[in-house]
């Protein structure tokens, strides 16, 4: 796990410790000193934290004017022992929206498991959205099964395979274009 690095191919469009809104504004990191761990593994030292014991979060992408956001995961999203929905939403979420984001895409392809316990902060962070929404691309199809299994897709669709192999290959503008089209005709 520690050599899982967030993508970095669009800090030339965004750089999260320079944003002045993000939670991790003016952090310094370091490409040397591993202090971070799920389940004792070390993980890279540009993850970001939110408190959880179990998934870490990068944001690579935040557009203000336009309203939306770009947030890589790695870890085990484990509502059922952590309440990493109530720490994700709680610790970076609501100071994103707070900041006029209500769109928010969420990046799992190093999401190893997830663990439910209840929908209800996941309703919340919807109706906080007010109009907006919030998507997962690139989920592990476990992952995925388990979200439908308990009927959470409903808050975060997971239905956007077709960009799981190919997001890397968008400018974050023109991924979000498509993927903002593709949500719109689903209304």
């Amino acid at each position: 796990m520690q050599d899982i690095e967030p993508y970095f191919n669009w800090r030339q469009f965004y750089i999260t410790e320079e944003d002045e809104y993000s939670p991790y504004y003016q952090k310094e990191y370091s490409e040397f000193e591993y202090v971070d761990t799920i389940y004792n593994h070390y993980i890279h030292p540009q993850w970001d934290s939110i408190e959880s014991e179990s998934l870490f979060v990068k944001i690579l992408f935040a557009d203000y004017e336009e309203g939306y956001a770009f947030i890589e995961l790695i870890g085990e999203w484990n509502d059922a022992i952590h309440n990493d929905i109530q720490l994700l939403k709680g610790n970076l979420l609501e100071i994103l929206i707070n900041a006029g984001i209500d769109k928010i895409i969420l990046i799992g392809e190093n999401v190893l498991n997830f663990h439910y316990e209840d929908d209800c902060y996941y309703e919340e962070l919807l109706e906080d959205l007010d109009g907006g929404y919030i998507i997962g691309i690139s989920f592990m199809n476990h992952v995925i099964q388990e979200f439908e299994e308990n009927y959470l897709t409903q808050f975060i669709p997971m239905n956007n395979a077709e960009f799981n192999d190919s997001w890397r290959t968008f400018t974050p503008t023109a991924l979000f274009k498509a993927l903002d089209i593709k949500n719109l005709s689903m209304d």
